[in-house]
C-alpha cells in the first residue's frame, strides 16, 4: 500500500466531517499566499499548506526534488519529475501531518506554512502546454448520436474501436471561478438561410475529468496501456463550455472550433492518481473485440461521483444531473496508449479531458443538450423560469468526490459565472 493512502492516517489539521480533503488525498495545486507570494500548495481539510515555505525550512528534504520545484508558481517543474518523487512527496507530507507526529505540529513553523482556505487564492495549478479532449462516454455519444442522425445510427463506425478526441485550445483554459464571457460567432439557426453572426444562443456546460500527464517519452515512441499509469500525475474537474449553435454549423468536416475554444474550466486542486487508487473498478465491457495496443488489463475504470449544479442571481444553486466516471467506455490508460500510438510526445502539463460523462438515466446525463433533449424538455428553476439552455448570469457548477470504506476523497468544485456578450 502506498503510504499516504492508509486509512487509518488522522491529522492534526482539522478536517471537518464529509471533507473532500482528509489527509489521504494529498492534492497539489498553486496558491497566492500572502496577496503576492506564489508556490506550490496542498489541503487537508479546510486549510492551504504553502510547500514552498516548508520546503524553505528544510521539512521536505527528498532525493530529486529541489526546494526551487515548490516555491514556483506551476507544478510543470514537479511535473517533469517521476511517479516515485510525486509518491515520495505524497508519503513525507502524510508523515508531517500525522496527527502522531510532533515534528511540525509542535513547532511555530506550523503557523508561518498552514492558511485558512479563505485567505489563499488558489491560481492555475499547470501550464498547459497541449489539450486533447476525448469523446470517450458511450451514453453521451448515443444520444448526441441520435439527436443529430438517428438511433440506429447514433455511433459512427470507429467509436467502439478507438477513443475519440479532437485537439483542443490550451490557451483558454481558466480556473475555477473565472467568470465566463458568452462567445459570438457564425450560425445558421434557419438552414434555409443564410447564416448569422451574433451571440451564441445555445450556450451548455459539459460534465468531464481532466487528467494531467507528466512528462511522456519522445517523439516517435508510445506509450503502452501497462505504462501508462506511470505517466498520469492526477485529476482535476473539468466543464467543457461549449457554443452549440456555434459549433453545429462550423463542426463539418473538421470538428469543434470556436464553438470550444472560447473557454474551458478546471478545478484549482490536481487529486493524484495514487490517491484515486482504492477506487478503481472494472471497466465496461467490450461490445467488439479491439486491437491488441488499446487491450486493458485489471481494474482500470474509477467510480467517481459527480454532480452540476446550476444557479442564478435570483436562487442559490439547485442540482440538476448525477452522473460518474465509472460511465466512461474508453479509460485514461487507453487513452493515453491511442495518443501516443502514432508516435506523438506527451509533455508535462498536457491535458487529456474525458469528454462529456453521461449515465444512463435522464438525470444522470452530462449537458443541458442531453438534460433538455436539445431544448425540448426545459428545465424548472426555483423562480419559476425555466433552461433549454445557460442563461446570462447563470453559474454553474461541477462537484466530485470517490467514496469507499468510509474514506472519501474528492475535488472540491469548479464554477463559472456566464457574463453577457461584448
Amino acid at each position: 500500500m502506498i503510504k499516504a493512502n492508509n486509512p487509518k492516517l488522522r491529522s492534526w489539521i482539522k478536517v471537518p466531517e464529509n471533507s473532500d480533503f482528509p489527509i489521504q488525498n494529498i492534492p497539489f495545486g498553486i496558491g497566492r499566499f500572502d496577496t503576492s507570494r506564489e508556490a506550490v500548495a496542498t489541503r487537508i481539510g479546510d486549510s492551504v499548506i504553502d510547500l514552498g515555505q516548508l520546503a524553505s525550512k528544510a521539512y521536505l528534504q527528498i532525493d530529486g526534488i529541489d526546494a526551487s520545484l515548490l516555491q514556483s508558481n506551476s507544478l510543470n517543474p514537479l511535473l517533469e519529475l517521476n511517479k516515485a518523487h510525486w509518491r515520495a512527496l505524497r508519503d513525507r507530507l502524510s508523515e508531517l501531518f500525522n496527527e502522531n507526529n510532533p515534528e511540525l505540529r509542535d513547532s511555530e513553523d506550523a503557523r508561518l506554512v498552514v492558511y485558512p482556505l479563505k485567505s489563499v487564492e488558489m491560481l492555475m495549478p499547470v501550464r498547459v502546454g497541449d489539450y486533447t479532449d476525448f469523446y470517450a462516454s458511450k451514453e453521451h455519444a448515443t444520444n448526441v448520436g441520435t439527436m443529430f442522425r438517428s438511433k440506429e445510427n447514433a455511433l459512427m463506425p470507429n467509436w467502439l474501436h478507438l477513443p475519440v478526441g479532437y485537439h483542443g485550445r490550451a490557451s483558454s483554459i481558466v480556473v475555477s471561478g473565472t467568470e465566463i464571457r458568452r462567445p459570438k460567432g457564425q450560425m445558421r439557426p434557419d438552414p434555409e438561410a443564410a447564416p448569422v453572426f451574433g451571440a451564441c444562443r445555445l450556450l451548455d456546460f459539459e460534465l468531464e475529468m481532466g487528467c494531467i500527464v507528466g512528462a511522456g517519452k519522445a517523439l516517435g515512441e508510445r506509450i503502452t496501456t501497462e505504462e501508462a499509469d506511470d505517466y498520469v500525475f492526477g485529476f482535476v474537474l473539468f466543464n467543457d463550455w461549449s457554443a452549440r449553435d456555434i459549433q453545429k454549423w462550423e463542426y463539418v468536416p473538421l470538428g469543434p472550433f470556436l464553438g470550444k475554444s472560447f473557454a474551458s474550466s478546471i478545478s484549482p486542486w490536481i487529486v493524484t492518481l495514487d490517491a484515486l487508487l482504492p477506487f478503481r473498478i472494472p471497466p465496461q465491457e467490450r461490445e467488439v473485440p479491439i486491437l491488441p495496443y488499446l487491450e486493458s488489463k485489471g481494474d482500470k475504470a474509477m467510480d467517481i461521483n459527480l454532480e452540476v449544479l446550476l444557479g442564478s442571481d435570483s436562487f442559490e444553486p439547485i442540482s440538476i444531473s448525477k452522473s460518474n466516471y465509472k460511465n466512461m467506455y474508453w479509460s485514461i490508460d487507453q487513452q493515453v496508449a491511442h495518443h501516443t500510438v502514432n508516435g506523438c510526445n506527451l509533455k508535462a502539463g498536457d491535458m487529456l479531458a474525458s469528454g462529456t460523462i453521461s449515465g444512463t438515466t435522464p438525470d444522470s446525463y452530462g449537458s443541458m443538450l442531453e438534460l433538455t433533449w436539445r431544448g425540448s424538455k426545459p428545465l424548472s428553476m426555483p423562480d419559476g423560469s425555466e433552461r433549454k439552455f445557460i442563461q446570462d448570469g447563470d453559474t454553474i457548477i461541477l462537484r466530485g468526490y470517490a467514496e469507499k470504506d468510509g474514506l472519501r476523497i474528492g475535488f472540491g468544485e469548479v464554477s463559472g459565472k456566464v457574463l453577457p456578450a461584448h
